[in-house]
Parts: structure tokens; C-alpha cells; sequence
């Protein structure tokens, strides 16, 4: 076999090259999914002291699982995490005390949220074409699934709240050194990954 058609084999995915289950029976994607959201509900819960604000690892899982699982299992698992959040569940950051449902959704977190889905869903079809295995490609398209969630975030901000307000100054720059050591940090886990991958 010649090593063209190798590579033509070779997974594009992170959960394929590890082995893992998830795409071998509907049951295992049904699991993937219900297993992923539950991922981004603790990730939410999680604050790490860091300044200027407090450091959240949902971004991370968001952007992380589109590399691992592809576009339609990570979009299925944000798509589920957001109907589990409007159905009442405290699943978001600051439930229930910053309330629940669709009260939430449309708060002004709600176009965030909503950046979640597409990004998870675009770092997908990136992985797919076989970004997130290199330091470099790994990088882009963690930038790229940030301006994503920045973008859609800010523009529901900004039509929520004004334009005359300071929405950069609320929504964008106290967490960019918090985004940057977050992507740093994927950059240095999924490219090691996929060298684990090799191994086995």
C-alpha cells in the first residue's frame, strides 16, 4: 500500500485516531453528545482566579471539542448544552443566580452562547480538514473559533445594551490574556495528542 494511500486513510479527527468509539454506533454518539455537554456545564462551573477577571474553561471545551469531535458531534453537544440551559437547567456560568432559561439566553451573554455553537461547529469542519494536528494550525483556528464567539458576543452586547456603551471594555479586553494562555494551552495539548495518537 503505497503511503499516499495512507494518508488518505489516515483520521482527521482526534477521537478516530485515539480509537475511541464515539462514531461506531448511534448509541456511542448519543453518549459523545450527552457526555460533551455535561462537559461544558462543569467547564462553566469552574473559575480560576486571574486578573483582570476570573478565568473560565469553557471556551477551552468549546473550541477543544470541535478539534476532538468534528462538527456534528461537538455542534450536537453545544446545540444540546444550550437546550438544556433554556429549558431551565443551571447549566450556564452564574446559574441560577444569575437566572435560568430563556430569560438567560437573551441576557447579555446570550450572543456568546450562541458564538459557541458555530465555533464549535467551524473548529469541527477545520479539524476535519486536518488543522489542530500542528502547533501552527492548531493556533489559527483556535484564533479563528475565538473571534467567532468575540463577534457574535459583542454584536448581541452592543444591540442589547447600545452602542454608546463601553462593550469592548465589558466584553472583549478583560479576557483576552485569559483567551490567550487558554489557546496556549491547546496549542501545546492537541498536537501532543495527535503524537500520542501515532503511537498506539
Amino acid at each position: 500500500m503505497s503511503d499516499a494511500t495512507n494518508a488518505m486513510r489516515a483520521p482527521n479527527l482526534l477521537v478516530d485516531a485515539l480509537g475511541l468509539p464515539a462514531r461506531n454506533s448511534m448509541i456511542w454518539r448519543l453518549a459523545t453528545v450527552v457526555a460533551a455537554s455535561l462537559l461544558l456545564t462543569l467547564s462553566a462551573k469552574i473559575e480560576v482566579p486571574f486578573y483582570p477577571v476570573p478565568l473560565s474553561l469553557q471556551t477551552f471545551a468549546v473550541l477543544g471539542l470541535g478539534f476532538v469531535l468534528g462538527s456534528r458531534l461537538a455542534g450536537s453537544a453545544v446545540l444540546l448544552y444550550l437546550v438544556e440551559g433554556a429549558a431551565g437547567l443551571p447549566v450556564f456560568a452564574g446559574t441560577p443566580e444569575k437566572g435560568v432559561g430563556l430569560a438567560y439566553l437573551m441576557g447579555p451573554t446570550g450572543g456568546y452562547l450562541v458564538g459557541f455553537l458555530l465555533a464549535a461547529i467551524l473548529c469541527g469542519l477545520l479539524a476535519e480538514r486536518g488543522w489542530g494536528k500542528s502547533v501552527i494550525s492548531t493556533l489559527s483556528g483556535m484564533v479563528i473559533g475565538n473571534i467567532v464567539i468575540y463577534a457574535f458576543g459583542l454584536f448581541w452586547l452592543g444591540s442589547l445594551l447600545g452602542w454608546d456603551k463601553p462593550i469592548l471594555n465589558w466584553g472583549l479586553y478583560p479576557f483576552l490574556l485569559g483567551d490567550a494562555l487558554k489557546i496556549a494551552l491547546a496549542t501545546a495539548l492537541l498536537p501532543a495528542a495527535w503524537k500520542l495518537a501515532a503511537r498506539r
